[in-house]
């Protein structure tokens, strides 16, 4: 059994990961902190847990963290740098779902999260943990930065048209959407329920820090120099991202080798589902399960296939966007199979 320790099973992410880990078939839960929270029974705070989850948080310091085999940061960011090196120095293995480790230029990182890096020798060893692209050196980490949620669907809709040079690298246009949950488990104004329900708004407009992580991580796959517009909305929902990929063409292609192309590239990818040409994923059809969805169009112009193609891609945005990819990247961290506690079918309706 893996002994696992989550650090912040407060928030959205963690109850998440706690949600998944308690069903698990070789998982231990052995530690949960939470400072506020010490000695509070988790299944007190979430019912939804009770009778699968009979150990209560405890603060860092009472936390017997390098017990555990593998530790989840489930934080704000900053705090698995400060914490991270103890572990791994005794061979506990990390997993972070914040952004202390997703960039490798230090510059960028204290440029967009606006606070110093404590762990710069550690940025190196980090392995980006997004599987379908990256998944044998996933294997072999120790430490696991897990992408952000719109990142993920935006690598995935476009590596396989950048991998095999059809698509303007440094014309690319991304119009994403996310349910509230997306912006944490905490008291603002602007995610309160009278405030974002019946709502609909862009925001991170001039910049978002999920835009260097995206380019960075694409930029791995073309010799081009990516270009990309990315804009966020916030929808009045609680789970669910649906991003809209926009790129234009550079080599004459039929819409079937299109769809071929993408059917390759996902063919041993237990969570990604490449629909047929021209349909329509939905947000709910992946609500609560790590399973993301995505579907290829390409418009017409005067009768005949135009030279922009559109990539529609949904996820849950707590689960393949944060908890379930990490644990996904758990699996394959312990050789586990990568699906393993994570064939959840999603709700509907």
């Amino acid at each position: 059994m893996i002994k696992v320790g989550i650090v912040g099973g407060t928030g959205y992410t963690g109850v998440e990961l706690l949600r998944l880990l308690a069903v698990h078939p070789q998982v231990q839960l052995t530690a949960i902190t939470s400072r506020k929270e010490d000695g509070l029974p988790v299944a007190d705070m979430f019912p939804s847990l009770r009778g699968r989850v009979d150990i209560a948080f405890s603060s860092p310091e009472k936390a017997n963290l390098i017990q555990c085999d593998v530790v989840f940061f489930a934080t704000p960011h900053g705090v698995a740098m400060a914490q991270a090196p103890a572990l791994l120095a005794a061979g506990v293995k990390v997993i972070d779902l914040a952004a202390d480790f997703r960039l490798k230029d230090l510059a960028v990182f204290e440029q967009w999260y606006k606070i110093p890096h404590t762990a710069p020798e550690l940025i190196e060893q980090a392995v980006y943990g997004l599987p379908e692209l990256n998944r044998d050196n996933i294997k072999r980490a120790t430490l696991v930065a897990n992408p952000g949620c719109y990142p993920t669907t935006m690598q995935l809709g476009y590596v396989p048209l950048l991998k095999a040079g059809l698509i303007d690298a440094g014309n690319l246009i991304a119009d994403c959407k996310s349910g509230v949950s997306g912006a944490g488990r905490k008291a603002e104004i602007g995610i309160l329920f009278s405030e974002s329900s019946d709502n609909f708004k862009a925001y991170g407009v001039s910049g978002h820090r999920h835009l260097p992580e995206t380019t960075a991580q694409l930029q791995r796959f073309t010799d081009q120099k990516v270009g990309l517009i990315f804009t966020p909305h916030l929808v009045p929902m609680i789970r669910g991202m649906h991003s809209t990929l926009y790129a234009r063409l550079n080599k004459e292609i039929g819409n079937e080798q299109l769809q071929a192309l993408f059917e390759a590239e996902y063919r041993d990818a237990p969570f990604v589902d490449v629909m047929p040409f021209g349909a329509h994923p939905e947000t709910r059809s992946t609500r609560g399960s790590n399973m993301l969805r995505m579907a290829l169009h390409r418009p017409d112009v005067d009768g005949v296939p135009g030279n922009t193609v559109i990539v529609l891609v949904v996820q849950d945005n707590l689960v393949k966007g944060a908890s379930g990819q990490a644990v996904q990247c758990m699996n394959l961290m312990f050789d586990l199979d990568e699906s393993m506690g994570l064939t959840q079918i999603a709700l509907l309706p």
